[in-house]
């Protein structure tokens, strides 16, 4: 089946604060160099937040990742999961059309997909509010026909329980899900032939269902909220930051100057005007003593660093520098990675690295938590 990006596509793209601090996290995992693994992933969660995976979207994990952007195009055109168009406002309904459900009446429910949400599959209906697709099995096979709607399954369907379930989606509630004719999980439609003993003990709910009731909105996009993002694999429990944290300020109070001696002022060069184009003055190669690891700076990966060495650029001051106009230039030269700079505001955290100082991100690297 061939698979196109939706023409009709969002400029910008990121992710919500916490969802960018759990991405982040998601990167940590992998050793350096390795980061283009946490490629899924960071798709999977971009397209949990936005309903479909866009394009900005796409390009935005690709240099999350340090990434051509035409490898996450092929990621996300090859993997069926991922949504290329627009889905409905409430819920993308999947069919399972494999043999069992195919059998008990899977055929009944596309129908009422038909009817009620639009005729084609992937196209929105009048409102906006579903789309509807036929996917191959979701393992539920038991409790043929089944569908899956947002996180949960809807199993043991008739056509007419199925209708009733969208009347309610489209109505702002969230059915309760499981099987919908009175079974409790997958034992026999007959009942119980063996651990009868159980039968007396069990919950209102079996486990998936009451994890889905307790939770409430199944069907709500992730947001990086549900539960408190940690980082075990950096250690035990360690909680991630939603955000890189601004050097602090010293708070120490400057010497009094000397009642016998002046302070000596120092003579600082007056900085060169900037030049018309915009373009910072750059480099032919790194200065005595060798290049700065530029990856310390949020944002500059091996890839990054790469290029900004061939534009001309081997150190924290260069990047300190660097005013409005010059960093307007350097955006706009970034091949593949325009608008970096101002988006992760590189001259701030180069002035804190050229003095010497660090910041939570640069640490992260020294420690190899990060490339």
């Amino acid at each position: 089946m061939l698979r196109r990006l939706h023409h009709e596509q969002p400029e910008t793209f990121a992710f919500t604060p916490a969802n960018q601090a759990w991405a982040e996290a998601q990167i940590t995992k992998y050793p350096e160099g390795r980061q283009a693994s946490a490629i899924i992933a960071l798709l999977w969660r971009a397209q949990e937040q936005t309903g479909w995976l866009t394009r900005p979207a796409m390009e935005y994990v690709a240099d999350m990742l340090g990434m051509d952007h035409i490898r996450a195009y092929e990621v996300a055109s090859f993997y069926f999961m991922f949504q290329l168009k627009p889905v409905g406002s409430i819920a993308n309904i999947q069919i399972c059309g494999t043999t069992s459900c195919m059998i008990c009446g899977a055929e009944d429910l596309i129908g009422i997909c038909r009817e009620k949400i639009a005729d084609k599959p992937h196209t929105l209906s009048a409102d906006g509010k579903f789309t509807w697709e036929e996917v191959e099995c979701l393992g539920a096979c038991t409790n043929a026909p089944m569908a899956q709607i947002g996180k949960d399954y809807y199993e043991d369907l008739t056509g007419a329980r199925f209708a009733e379930i969208l009347d309610e989606l489209a109505a702002g509630n969230v059915p309760v899900p499981g099987p919908q004719n009175g079974r409790y999980a997958a034992e026999p439609l007959g009942g119980l032939t063996s651990l009868t003993e159980y039968e007396s003990g069990k919950t209102q709910y079996n486990a998936s269902v009451q994890a889905a009731v307790d939770l409430g909105d199944t069907i709500k996009k992730i947001d990086g909220t549900e539960v408190p993002l940690t980082v075990p694999w950096l250690g035990k429990g360690k909680s991630k930051p939603a955000a890189q944290k601004p050097a602090k300020k010293p708070t120490s109070k400057p010497a009094a100057k000397s009642a016998n001696k002046p302070a000596a002022k120092s003579a600082k060069p007056a900085p060169k005007p900037v030049a018309k184009d915009g373009k910072p003055e750059m480099l032919k190669k790194a200065r005595a003593g060798g290049a700065d690891d530029l990856k310390q700076i949020k944002g500059v990966g091996p890839k990054m660093e790469a290029l900004l060495n061939k534009l001309g650029v081997f150190h924290f001051d260069q990047v300190a520098s660097w005013r409005k106009a010059e960093v307007q230039w350097v955006d706009d030269n970034l091949e593949g990675f325009k608008g970096r700079v101002s988006r992760d505001e590189w001259v701030k955290q180069a002035k804190t690295l050229a003095k010497g100082g660090t910041t939570e991100f640069s640490n992260k690297v020294k420690k190899g938590g990060v490339y």
